[in-house]
Protein backbone atom coordinates (compact mmCIF):
# COMPACT_ATOMS: atom_id res chain seq x y z
CA UNK A 1 0.00 0.00 0.00
CA UNK A 2 1.33 3.74 -0.62
CA UNK A 3 0.46 6.76 1.53
CA UNK A 4 -0.81 9.58 -0.47
CA UNK A 5 -0.96 13.16 1.83
CA UNK A 6 -4.23 14.75 1.28
CA UNK A 7 -4.61 18.72 2.17
CA UNK A 8 -5.96 22.01 0.82
CA UNK A 9 -4.27 24.25 -2.06
CA UNK A 10 -4.96 27.57 -2.75
CA UNK A 11 -6.23 28.38 -6.55
CA UNK A 12 -2.95 29.23 -7.30
CA UNK A 13 -1.26 26.58 -6.74
CA UNK A 14 -2.54 24.72 -9.77
CA UNK A 15 -2.29 21.77 -8.36
CA UNK A 16 -1.59 18.93 -11.05
CA UNK A 17 -3.96 16.08 -11.31
CA UNK A 18 -1.08 13.29 -10.78
CA UNK A 19 -1.01 14.90 -7.41
CA UNK A 20 -4.76 14.84 -6.54
CA UNK A 21 -6.36 12.09 -4.50
CA UNK A 22 -9.35 11.55 -7.14
CA UNK A 23 -6.55 10.56 -9.89
CA UNK A 24 -4.69 7.99 -7.60
CA UNK A 25 -8.14 6.72 -7.05
CA UNK A 26 -8.98 6.85 -10.53
CA UNK A 27 -5.08 5.17 -11.26
CA UNK A 28 -6.46 2.01 -8.42
CA UNK A 29 -9.41 1.85 -10.51
CA UNK A 30 -7.55 1.61 -14.13
CA UNK A 31 -5.18 -0.95 -12.87
CA UNK A 32 -6.05 -4.24 -14.99
CA UNK A 33 -4.78 -6.19 -11.41
CA UNK A 34 -5.52 -10.10 -11.20
CA UNK A 35 -8.14 -10.53 -8.11
CA UNK A 36 -6.48 -12.91 -5.50
CA UNK A 37 -9.14 -16.06 -5.56
CA UNK A 38 -10.38 -15.56 -1.67
CA UNK A 39 -11.13 -12.28 -2.64
CA UNK A 40 -13.52 -13.60 -5.62
CA UNK A 41 -14.44 -16.28 -2.86
CA UNK A 42 -15.73 -13.48 -0.01
CA UNK A 43 -17.09 -11.26 -3.21
CA UNK A 44 -19.61 -14.27 -4.11
CA UNK A 45 -20.63 -14.24 -0.79
CA UNK A 46 -21.33 -10.39 -0.20
CA UNK A 47 -23.81 -10.99 -3.25
CA UNK A 48 -25.38 -13.64 -1.32
CA UNK A 49 -25.93 -12.18 1.63
CA UNK A 50 -26.92 -8.59 0.00
CA UNK A 51 -29.46 -10.73 -1.75
CA UNK A 52 -30.65 -12.53 1.56
CA UNK A 53 -31.25 -8.97 3.31
CA UNK A 54 -32.78 -6.92 -0.01
CA UNK A 55 -35.77 -10.23 -0.44
CA UNK A 56 -36.50 -10.50 3.84
CA UNK A 57 -37.29 -6.36 3.33
CA UNK A 58 -38.54 -6.81 -0.71
CA UNK A 59 -42.48 -5.90 0.63
CA UNK A 60 -41.63 -3.26 3.25
CA UNK A 61 -42.76 0.07 2.26
CA UNK A 62 -39.07 1.72 1.12
CA UNK A 63 -38.18 -1.04 -0.57
CA UNK A 64 -41.84 -1.22 -2.69
CA UNK A 65 -41.80 2.34 -3.21
CA UNK A 66 -38.01 2.57 -4.90
CA UNK A 67 -39.38 -0.29 -7.05
CA UNK A 68 -42.26 0.94 -8.01
CA UNK A 69 -39.88 4.09 -9.15
CA UNK A 70 -37.76 1.77 -10.82
CA UNK A 71 -40.45 0.00 -13.09
CA UNK A 72 -41.47 3.74 -14.14
CA UNK A 73 -37.99 3.97 -16.49
CA UNK A 74 -38.50 0.33 -18.58
CA UNK A 75 -35.42 -0.53 -21.12
CA UNK A 76 -35.48 -3.44 -22.71
CA UNK A 77 -31.68 -4.33 -22.16
CA UNK A 78 -31.32 -2.62 -18.60
CA UNK A 79 -30.63 -4.02 -15.28
CA UNK A 80 -33.16 -6.40 -12.94
CA UNK A 81 -34.84 -5.70 -9.52
CA UNK A 82 -35.30 -7.41 -7.08
CA UNK A 83 -38.37 -9.28 -6.54
CA UNK A 84 -39.44 -8.57 -10.00
CA UNK A 85 -39.05 -11.70 -12.84
CA UNK A 86 -35.55 -11.07 -14.36
CA UNK A 87 -37.26 -10.25 -18.52
CA UNK A 88 -38.67 -6.96 -16.93
CA UNK A 89 -35.50 -4.39 -16.88
CA UNK A 90 -35.08 -1.05 -16.32
CA UNK A 91 -32.63 1.81 -16.38
CA UNK A 92 -29.43 1.32 -15.06
CA UNK A 93 -29.85 4.04 -12.59
CA UNK A 94 -32.96 3.09 -11.52
CA UNK A 95 -32.14 -0.31 -10.97
CA UNK A 96 -29.06 1.01 -8.86
CA UNK A 97 -32.10 2.89 -6.42
CA UNK A 98 -33.80 0.00 -6.14
CA UNK A 99 -31.91 -2.62 -5.02
CA UNK A 100 -29.87 -0.33 -2.86
CA UNK A 101 -33.03 0.75 -1.35
CA UNK A 102 -33.76 -2.89 -0.80
CA UNK A 103 -30.54 -3.82 0.54
CA UNK A 104 -30.18 -1.26 2.89
CA UNK A 105 -33.59 -1.23 4.64
CA UNK A 106 -33.06 -4.15 7.24
CA UNK A 107 -29.68 -2.71 8.22
CA UNK A 108 -28.18 -6.34 8.04
CA UNK A 109 -25.71 -6.18 5.57
CA UNK A 110 -21.67 -6.17 5.69
CA UNK A 111 -19.96 -2.99 7.38
CA UNK A 112 -16.39 -1.85 7.89
CA UNK A 113 -15.40 0.52 10.70
CA UNK A 114 -12.64 2.72 11.11
CA UNK A 115 -12.23 6.16 10.78
CA UNK A 116 -15.20 6.24 9.76
CA UNK A 117 -18.34 3.74 9.12
CA UNK A 118 -19.33 2.01 6.09
CA UNK A 119 -21.92 -0.77 4.65
CA UNK A 120 -19.58 -1.78 1.43
CA UNK A 121 -22.16 -4.01 0.10
CA UNK A 122 -23.84 -0.75 -1.15
CA UNK A 123 -21.15 -1.03 -3.88
CA UNK A 124 -22.71 -4.14 -5.41
CA UNK A 125 -26.11 -3.04 -7.01
CA UNK A 126 -24.80 0.11 -9.00
CA UNK A 127 -21.99 -1.77 -10.33
CA UNK A 128 -23.58 -5.23 -11.20
CA UNK A 129 -26.75 -2.81 -12.69
CA UNK A 130 -24.56 -1.62 -14.92
CA UNK A 131 -22.40 -4.79 -15.49
CA UNK A 132 -26.00 -6.25 -16.56
CA UNK A 133 -26.91 -3.06 -18.97
CA UNK A 134 -23.72 -3.58 -20.62
CA UNK A 135 -23.43 -7.05 -21.11
CA UNK A 136 -20.90 -7.63 -19.01
CA UNK A 137 -19.40 -10.87 -17.34
CA UNK A 138 -19.06 -12.41 -13.89
CA UNK A 139 -15.30 -11.73 -14.24
CA UNK A 140 -15.63 -8.25 -15.30
CA UNK A 141 -18.50 -7.72 -12.35
CA UNK A 142 -15.81 -9.46 -9.60
CA UNK A 143 -13.13 -6.93 -10.97
CA UNK A 144 -15.53 -3.81 -10.55
CA UNK A 145 -16.57 -5.25 -6.80
CA UNK A 146 -12.87 -5.24 -5.79
CA UNK A 147 -12.92 -2.11 -6.57
CA UNK A 148 -15.77 -0.53 -5.17
CA UNK A 149 -15.18 -2.40 -1.89
CA UNK A 150 -11.45 -1.30 -1.74
CA UNK A 151 -11.80 2.55 -2.19
CA UNK A 152 -14.35 2.30 -0.49
CA UNK A 153 -12.87 0.91 2.84
CA UNK A 154 -9.26 2.49 1.99
CA UNK A 155 -11.32 5.97 2.43
CA UNK A 156 -13.00 4.92 5.59
CA UNK A 157 -10.06 3.90 7.23
CA UNK A 158 -8.28 7.60 6.83
CA UNK A 159 -11.36 10.28 6.46
CA UNK A 160 -13.98 10.88 9.10
CA UNK A 161 -16.83 12.38 8.09
CA UNK A 162 -18.96 11.69 10.89
CA UNK A 163 -16.92 14.45 13.17
CA UNK A 164 -18.54 16.90 10.69
CA UNK A 165 -21.82 15.74 10.68
CA UNK A 166 -21.21 14.64 6.97
CA UNK A 167 -23.14 11.07 5.78
CA UNK A 168 -21.13 7.91 5.15
CA UNK A 169 -22.58 7.71 1.52
CA UNK A 170 -19.80 10.75 0.90
CA UNK A 171 -17.22 7.75 0.36
CA UNK A 172 -19.42 5.03 -1.05
CA UNK A 173 -20.42 7.52 -3.90
CA UNK A 174 -17.21 7.42 -5.43
CA UNK A 175 -16.18 4.32 -4.47
CA UNK A 176 -18.79 3.21 -6.58
CA UNK A 177 -18.14 5.11 -9.55
CA UNK A 178 -14.21 3.66 -9.45
CA UNK A 179 -15.78 0.07 -9.12
CA UNK A 180 -17.76 0.87 -12.60
CA UNK A 181 -14.64 2.32 -14.15
CA UNK A 182 -12.96 -1.02 -13.05
CA UNK A 183 -16.02 -2.95 -14.57
CA UNK A 184 -16.15 -0.93 -17.98
CA UNK A 185 -12.21 -0.75 -18.53
CA UNK A 186 -12.61 2.85 -18.74
CA UNK A 187 -9.32 5.06 -18.77
CA UNK A 188 -8.07 6.74 -15.70
CA UNK A 189 -8.41 10.11 -16.53
CA UNK A 190 -12.69 9.00 -17.49
CA UNK A 191 -12.41 7.17 -14.24
CA UNK A 192 -10.96 10.68 -12.47
CA UNK A 193 -13.83 12.93 -13.83
CA UNK A 194 -16.35 10.26 -12.68
CA UNK A 195 -15.39 9.95 -8.75
CA UNK A 196 -14.87 13.92 -8.78
CA UNK A 197 -18.43 14.38 -9.91
CA UNK A 198 -19.64 11.30 -7.41
CA UNK A 199 -17.88 12.73 -4.32
CA UNK A 200 -18.94 16.51 -5.45
CA UNK A 201 -23.15 15.26 -5.33
CA UNK A 202 -22.72 12.79 -2.52
CA UNK A 203 -21.92 15.34 1.00
CA UNK A 204 -25.13 15.29 2.85
CA UNK A 205 -25.72 15.47 6.37
CA UNK A 206 -26.16 13.17 9.23
CA UNK A 207 -29.47 14.55 10.35
CA UNK A 208 -30.79 11.24 8.23
CA UNK A 209 -29.27 9.12 11.26
CA UNK A 210 -30.65 11.21 14.33
CA UNK A 211 -33.74 11.88 15.65
CA UNK A 212 -36.46 10.65 14.24
CA UNK A 213 -34.89 8.32 11.47
CA UNK A 214 -37.15 7.67 8.90
CA UNK A 215 -36.81 5.54 5.67
CA UNK A 216 -34.14 8.00 4.19
CA UNK A 217 -31.67 5.74 6.06
CA UNK A 218 -32.04 2.62 3.41
CA UNK A 219 -32.75 5.71 0.05
CA UNK A 220 -28.85 7.28 0.91
CA UNK A 221 -26.97 4.77 -0.26
CA UNK A 222 -29.20 3.68 -2.62
CA UNK A 223 -29.38 7.54 -3.96
CA UNK A 224 -25.57 7.19 -3.72
CA UNK A 225 -25.10 4.48 -6.17
CA UNK A 226 -28.39 6.19 -8.62
CA UNK A 227 -25.71 9.24 -8.50
CA UNK A 228 -22.71 7.03 -9.19
CA UNK A 229 -24.17 5.27 -12.37
CA UNK A 230 -25.31 9.09 -13.77
CA UNK A 231 -21.88 10.65 -12.92
CA UNK A 232 -19.89 7.60 -15.12
CA UNK A 233 -22.49 8.46 -18.00
CA UNK A 234 -21.70 11.58 -17.85
CA UNK A 235 -17.87 11.43 -17.61
CA UNK A 236 -18.08 8.82 -20.78
CA UNK A 237 -19.52 11.36 -22.76
CA UNK A 238 -16.40 13.57 -21.91
CA UNK A 239 -18.33 15.86 -19.02
CA UNK A 240 -15.78 17.03 -16.90
CA UNK A 241 -16.09 18.04 -12.70
CA UNK A 242 -15.40 20.29 -9.76
CA UNK A 243 -11.63 20.11 -9.59
CA UNK A 244 -9.63 19.37 -7.31
CA UNK A 245 -12.66 18.20 -5.44
CA UNK A 246 -10.98 17.33 -2.69
CA UNK A 247 -7.64 19.63 -1.94
CA UNK A 248 -9.05 22.67 -3.72
CA UNK A 249 -9.49 25.75 -1.86
CA UNK A 250 -13.68 25.85 -2.01
CA UNK A 251 -13.39 21.85 -1.77
CA UNK A 252 -15.04 19.53 0.18
CA UNK A 253 -12.18 19.23 2.63
CA UNK A 254 -11.73 22.57 2.80
CA UNK A 255 -15.63 23.83 4.02
CA UNK A 256 -17.14 20.21 4.88
CA UNK A 257 -14.30 18.24 7.07
CA UNK A 258 -11.05 19.18 8.47
CA UNK A 259 -11.09 22.62 6.64
CA UNK A 260 -8.43 24.65 5.24
CA UNK A 261 -5.39 23.29 7.39
CA UNK A 262 -6.78 19.84 6.91
CA UNK A 263 -4.15 16.96 6.35
CA UNK A 264 -4.67 13.23 6.04
CA UNK A 265 -3.39 10.57 4.82
CA UNK A 266 -4.92 7.98 2.43
CA UNK A 267 -3.36 4.61 2.06
CA UNK A 268 -4.09 2.96 -2.06
CA UNK A 269 -2.84 -0.11 -3.47
CA UNK A 270 0.43 0.42 -5.19
CA UNK A 271 0.34 -0.25 -8.99
CA UNK A 272 0.00 -3.88 -9.84
CA UNK A 273 -1.02 -4.50 -6.05
CA UNK A 274 -3.92 -6.65 -5.54
CA UNK A 275 -7.36 -5.31 -4.18
CA UNK A 276 -7.91 -6.96 -0.78
CA UNK A 277 -9.71 -4.31 1.44
CA UNK A 278 -13.22 -6.56 1.02
CA UNK A 279 -11.27 -9.26 3.65
CA UNK A 280 -11.03 -6.46 5.81
CA UNK A 281 -15.10 -5.97 6.22
CA UNK A 282 -17.53 -8.40 7.84
CA UNK A 283 -21.25 -8.83 7.82
CA UNK A 284 -24.07 -8.88 10.48
CA UNK A 285 -25.62 -12.18 11.69
CA UNK A 286 -28.09 -10.02 13.19
CA UNK A 287 -30.39 -6.86 11.80
CA UNK A 288 -29.33 -4.00 13.58
CA UNK A 289 -26.53 -1.15 13.81
CA UNK A 290 -23.04 -3.28 13.83
CA UNK A 291 -21.93 -1.40 16.91
CA UNK A 292 -24.89 -4.03 18.36
CA UNK A 293 -23.84 -7.34 17.34
CA UNK A 294 -21.59 -7.75 20.19
CA UNK A 295 -23.57 -6.21 22.25
CA UNK A 296 -26.72 -8.34 21.22
CA UNK A 297 -24.38 -11.67 21.58
CA UNK A 298 -23.35 -10.88 24.67
CA UNK A 299 -27.16 -10.16 26.19
CA UNK A 300 -27.48 -13.82 25.25
CA UNK A 301 -24.58 -14.56 27.06
CA UNK A 302 -25.39 -12.66 30.58
CA UNK A 303 -28.80 -13.40 30.24
CA UNK A 304 -28.57 -17.35 31.24
CA UNK A 305 -26.76 -15.90 34.34
CA UNK A 306 -29.76 -13.71 35.74
CA UNK A 307 -32.66 -15.80 37.14
CA UNK A 308 -35.08 -12.80 37.37
CA UNK A 309 -34.73 -9.77 34.86
CA UNK A 310 -37.35 -8.26 36.53
CA UNK A 311 -34.70 -7.97 39.66
CA UNK A 312 -32.55 -5.36 37.93
CA UNK A 313 -31.84 -1.96 38.79
CA UNK A 314 -29.92 -0.75 36.34
CA UNK A 315 -27.65 -1.44 33.12
CA UNK A 316 -24.33 0.36 32.11
CA UNK A 317 -22.63 -0.36 28.52
CA UNK A 318 -19.77 0.91 28.65
CA UNK A 319 -18.60 0.97 25.37
CA UNK A 320 -16.74 3.43 22.30
CA UNK A 321 -17.53 6.88 21.54
CA UNK A 322 -19.52 5.77 18.18
CA UNK A 323 -22.11 3.34 19.96
CA UNK A 324 -22.52 6.04 23.12
CA UNK A 325 -23.03 8.74 20.70
CA UNK A 326 -24.61 7.42 18.02
CA UNK A 327 -26.90 4.83 19.00
CA UNK A 328 -26.68 5.43 23.04
CA UNK A 329 -27.91 7.58 25.56
CA UNK A 330 -25.07 10.15 24.48
CA UNK A 331 -26.98 10.94 21.45
CA UNK A 332 -29.70 12.90 23.26
CA UNK A 333 -32.42 11.84 20.80
CA UNK A 334 -35.40 10.93 23.22
CA UNK A 335 -37.57 9.09 20.07
CA UNK A 336 -34.13 6.13 21.03
CA UNK A 337 -36.10 5.78 24.16
CA UNK A 338 -39.75 6.02 22.29
CA UNK A 339 -41.64 2.64 22.29
CA UNK A 340 -43.74 4.10 19.31
CA UNK A 341 -40.23 4.98 17.24
CA UNK A 342 -40.18 3.57 14.07
CA UNK A 343 -37.96 0.58 13.18
CA UNK A 344 -35.41 2.86 11.90
CA UNK A 345 -35.18 4.73 15.10
CA UNK A 346 -35.11 0.80 17.25
CA UNK A 347 -32.76 -0.59 15.17
CA UNK A 348 -29.93 2.56 16.25
CA UNK A 349 -30.92 2.39 19.86
CA UNK A 350 -28.76 -0.18 21.65
CA UNK A 351 -30.75 0.52 24.88
CA UNK A 352 -34.02 -1.10 23.04
CA UNK A 353 -32.09 -3.98 21.49
CA UNK A 354 -30.18 -5.16 24.86
CA UNK A 355 -32.82 -5.05 26.16
CA UNK A 356 -35.00 -7.23 24.08
CA UNK A 357 -32.04 -9.46 23.36
CA UNK A 358 -31.41 -9.78 27.11
CA UNK A 359 -35.27 -10.86 27.44
CA UNK A 360 -35.53 -12.92 24.27
CA UNK A 361 -32.03 -14.66 23.99
CA UNK A 362 -32.82 -14.09 19.88
CA UNK A 363 -33.26 -11.66 17.75
CA UNK A 364 -35.41 -11.81 14.31
CA UNK A 365 -35.64 -8.93 11.74
CA UNK A 366 -39.53 -8.51 12.08
CA UNK A 367 -40.32 -9.80 15.43
CA UNK A 368 -38.01 -7.67 17.61
CA UNK A 369 -39.07 -4.92 16.13
CA UNK A 370 -42.64 -5.24 16.44
CA UNK A 371 -44.62 -2.38 17.31
CA UNK A 372 -46.19 -4.75 20.17
CA UNK A 373 -42.71 -6.11 21.17
CA UNK A 374 -41.61 -3.02 21.68
CA UNK A 375 -44.69 -1.59 23.59
CA UNK A 376 -44.00 -3.85 25.83
CA UNK A 377 -44.28 -3.01 29.77
CA UNK A 378 -42.17 -4.94 31.05
CA UNK A 379 -39.84 -4.44 27.79
CA UNK A 380 -40.16 -0.65 28.49
CA UNK A 381 -39.10 -0.67 32.54
CA UNK A 382 -35.85 -2.92 31.66
CA UNK A 383 -35.04 -0.66 28.38
CA UNK A 384 -36.06 2.68 30.65
CA UNK A 385 -33.10 0.86 32.81
CA UNK A 386 -29.81 0.97 30.49
CA UNK A 387 -27.79 3.40 30.12
CA UNK A 388 -24.64 4.10 28.24
CA UNK A 389 -21.35 5.58 28.94
CA UNK A 390 -18.08 6.20 26.63
CA UNK A 391 -15.04 4.33 27.83
CA UNK A 392 -11.87 5.66 26.37
CA UNK A 393 -10.11 1.86 26.36
CA UNK A 394 -13.36 1.12 23.66
CA UNK A 395 -12.78 4.25 21.63
CA UNK A 396 -8.92 3.52 21.55
CA UNK A 397 -9.94 -0.03 20.64
CA UNK A 398 -12.79 1.14 17.82
CA UNK A 399 -9.96 2.54 16.11
CA UNK A 400 -7.21 0.37 16.63
CA UNK A 401 -4.89 -0.42 13.09
CA UNK A 402 -4.28 -3.56 14.75
CA UNK A 403 -6.63 -6.41 13.70
CA UNK A 404 -6.31 -8.07 17.30
CA UNK A 405 -7.04 -5.31 19.23
CA UNK A 406 -10.10 -4.24 17.11
CA UNK A 407 -13.42 -3.75 19.16
CA UNK A 408 -16.89 -2.85 18.49
CA UNK A 409 -18.23 -4.19 21.60
CA UNK A 410 -18.55 -3.00 25.28
CA UNK A 411 -17.82 -3.67 28.94
CA UNK A 412 -21.56 -4.26 30.32
CA UNK A 413 -22.44 -3.77 34.34
CA UNK A 414 -25.73 -5.06 35.58
CA UNK A 415 -26.84 -3.83 38.70
CA UNK A 416 -29.32 -5.91 40.59
CA UNK A 417 -31.88 -4.73 43.56
CA UNK A 418 -30.31 -6.60 45.98
CA UNK A 419 -26.83 -5.18 45.71
CA UNK A 420 -24.75 -7.79 43.51
CA UNK A 421 -23.31 -6.97 39.97
CA UNK A 422 -23.15 -9.20 37.15
CA UNK A 423 -20.32 -7.75 34.96
CA UNK A 424 -19.30 -9.26 31.35
CA UNK A 425 -17.64 -8.04 28.04
CA UNK A 426 -17.36 -8.81 24.33
CA UNK A 427 -14.96 -7.32 21.98
CA UNK A 428 -15.98 -8.37 18.50
CA UNK A 429 -19.16 -9.96 17.18
CA UNK A 430 -19.21 -13.81 17.09
CA UNK A 431 -19.53 -13.64 13.34
CA UNK A 432 -16.67 -11.32 12.87
CA UNK A 433 -13.71 -12.61 11.74
CA UNK A 434 -12.05 -12.63 15.09
CA UNK A 435 -14.93 -13.62 16.65
CA UNK A 436 -16.30 -16.75 18.20
CA UNK A 437 -18.01 -17.97 15.26
CA UNK A 438 -17.01 -16.28 11.77
CA UNK A 439 -19.19 -16.34 8.70
CA UNK A 440 -18.01 -18.86 6.41
CA UNK A 441 -19.91 -19.68 3.01
CA UNK A 442 -22.26 -22.31 4.67
CA UNK A 443 -23.15 -19.53 7.05
CA UNK A 444 -24.10 -17.15 3.89
CA UNK A 445 -26.29 -19.81 2.68
CA UNK A 446 -28.04 -20.31 5.93
CA UNK A 447 -28.23 -16.85 6.36
CA UNK A 448 -29.78 -16.30 2.69
CA UNK A 449 -32.32 -19.52 3.06
CA UNK A 450 -33.33 -18.86 6.91
CA UNK A 451 -34.32 -14.80 5.60
CA UNK A 452 -36.35 -15.56 2.44
CA UNK A 453 -38.00 -18.86 3.51
CA UNK A 454 -41.55 -18.66 2.77
CA UNK A 455 -40.85 -15.87 0.45
CA UNK A 456 -39.31 -17.50 -2.63
CA UNK A 457 -39.49 -20.62 -3.89
CA UNK A 458 -36.95 -23.37 -2.86
CA UNK A 459 -35.84 -23.59 -6.77
CA UNK A 460 -35.56 -19.88 -7.19
CA UNK A 461 -33.34 -20.02 -4.12
CA UNK A 462 -31.36 -22.95 -5.26
CA UNK A 463 -30.99 -21.29 -8.95
CA UNK A 464 -29.72 -18.26 -7.24
CA UNK A 465 -27.19 -19.62 -4.78
CA UNK A 466 -26.02 -21.84 -7.73
CA UNK A 467 -25.20 -18.73 -9.53
CA UNK A 468 -23.96 -16.78 -6.75
CA UNK A 469 -21.29 -19.13 -5.82
CA UNK A 470 -20.41 -19.75 -9.78
CA UNK A 471 -20.43 -15.60 -10.59
CA UNK A 472 -16.77 -16.19 -11.88
CA UNK A 473 -18.02 -18.31 -14.55
CA UNK A 474 -20.87 -16.24 -15.58
CA UNK A 475 -20.44 -15.84 -19.18
CA UNK A 476 -21.36 -12.10 -20.68
CA UNK A 477 -24.81 -11.24 -20.76
CA UNK A 478 -25.86 -13.76 -18.30
CA UNK A 479 -25.39 -11.57 -15.17
CA UNK A 480 -29.24 -11.52 -14.99
CA UNK A 481 -29.24 -14.93 -13.16
CA UNK A 482 -27.82 -13.07 -10.43
CA UNK A 483 -31.79 -11.43 -9.60
CA UNK A 484 -33.88 -13.03 -6.83
CA UNK A 485 -37.23 -13.17 -8.23
CA UNK A 486 -40.91 -13.66 -6.19
CA UNK A 487 -43.82 -15.01 -8.00
CA UNK A 488 -45.87 -12.49 -9.00
CA UNK A 489 -48.73 -12.13 -6.51
CA UNK A 490 -46.63 -11.98 -3.68
CA UNK A 491 -44.80 -9.10 -4.67
CA UNK A 492 -46.43 -5.51 -3.55
CA UNK A 493 -46.78 -2.53 -5.41
CA UNK A 494 -46.13 0.82 -4.16
CA UNK A 495 -48.81 4.10 -3.56
CA UNK A 496 -48.92 5.89 -7.21
CA UNK A 497 -46.34 8.63 -7.41
CA UNK A 498 -45.24 10.56 -10.42
CA UNK A 499 -43.07 8.12 -12.66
Amino acid sequence: MKLHDVKVYPSKAHLKREDQLAWKIAGVAADKVAVPKDTTEMIANRIIDNAAVAIAAINRRPVTSARGMALGHPRKDGATVFGVASGKRVSPEWAAWANGAAVRELDMHDTFLAADYAHPGDNIPPILAVAQTMGRSGRDLIRGLATGYEIHIDLVRAICLHEHKIDHIAHLAPAQAAGIGTLLGLKQDVIYQAVQQAVHVSFTTRQSRKGEISSWKAFAPAHAGKLAVEAVDRAMRGEGAPSPVYEGEDSVIAWMLDGPNAHYNVQLPEAGEAKRAILDSYTKEHSAEYQSQALIDLAFRMREQIADLGQIEKIVLHTSHHTHYVIGTGANDPQKMDPKASRETLDHSIMYIFAVALQDGRWHHVDSYAPRRAGRKDTVELWHKIETREDPEWTRRYHSRDPNELAFGGRVEVFMKDGSTLVDELAVANAHPLGARPFGREDYIRKFRTLTDGIITTREANRFLEAAQDVAKLPAGELHRLNVALPADLLAASKPGIF
